[in-house]
């Protein structure tokens, strides 16, 4: 009861500290040391400086799960959006009766606000709006100052429920670009239980770091064929960008976006080794003003 008490007097004042005090305090929380804005050069370091200098207002729609679809329509094509069910600005107007057996619902404004339904006779749909409206008060914006999110609607969308070859979850190919070329790829497996992420180069030979999710060199991850079209969608996805992470999944042959992610884990990655950190920064080229003190 007292640590809830702290917390709601302790968040509002938070909220008061600019961003740059609150992702130095964030950042030395998170690595124990200080954050090197004048002359950065890990990969968490300039997501923090990308975080608070390079703030085009086109960013909003990219992080928007649903305002992005059209983006990506014109982009690579609508043939890549995951099928779309529904969007609502209110979780009282969603319709559970009409829904099929099995889809999945993301909150358009946040990162891992999704309920995935593979049978709906067996889904707590009382539980699933509660959490949905807890989801919908939240602004993603606070929590690591991604400013992207400041100004994203809250909206929910019903997209059609997908599954790969094991008929019970996807893969998520996280391919990650840096000045618009797409370098290295993650591949998130076991989604709906314990996740691990495999990193690979782009010849899909295993790369034995692990970021974000531990990694395990024994599963064999079979190179996707069309590999070669998933790095071109990405590359497109990523032009103009100083780095970015596009998210894609490859479904019974068939390539679908996922997501485009500005700040990955919000610039708070702990890499295994540390070294990595530095080398996948030292592929992230600011422009040279930006670095003097």
């Amino acid at each position: 009861m007292i640590n809830s008490i702290l917390k709601s007097a302790i968040r509002p004042a938070i909220r008061l500290l600019p961003d740059e005090a609150m992702i130095k305090l964030q950042y030395r929380y998170h690595f124990g040391r200080k954050l090197n804005l004048s002359q950065p050069k890990t990969f968490n370091e300039k997501l923090q400086w990308l975080k608070l200098y390079d703030r085009k207002p086109e960013y909003t729609v990219y992080v928007d799960k649903y305002a992005v679809r059209k983006h990506v329509a014109e982009t690579i094509g609508e043939k890549y959006l995951i099928p779309l069910i529904g969007v609502y600005d209110d979780v009282d107007d969603i319709n559970w009766q009409v829904l099929p057996e099995q889809f999945v619902l993301k909150c358009t404004h946040g990162s891992g606000f999704n309920i995935i339904c593979r049978d709906k006779a067996k889904l707590d749909i009382v539980a699933s709006k509660r959490k949905l409206k807890r989801w919908m008060r939240q602004n993603l914006f606070w929590y690591g100052r991604e400013w992207a999110y400041k100004n994203v609607k809250p909206r929910i969308i019903c997209e059609k429920y997908m599954a790969d070859e094991s008929g019970m979850q996807l893969k998520d190919y996280k391919i990650y670009c840096f000045g618009g070329k797409p370098k290295l790829i993650t591949v998130i497996y076991n989604m709906s239980d314990s996740r691990r992420g495999n990193l690979y180069d782009l010849q899909w030979n295993y790369i034995d770091v692990s970021f974000q999710l531990p990694n395990d060199p024994n599963v064999n991850i079979k190179r996707p064929e069309k590999l070669e079209e998933m790095l071109e969608l990405a590359e497109k996805l990523a032009k103009g960008f100083y780095q970015l992470r596009v998210d894609l999944y490859y479904v019974n042959g068939s390539i679908f976006f996922g997501e485009m992610t500005l700040y990955d884990c919000s610039g708070y990655l702990k890499f295994n080794p540390e070294e990595f950190d530095e080398l996948l920064g030292s592929w992230i080229k600011l422009p040279d003003e930006a670095l003097s003190d």
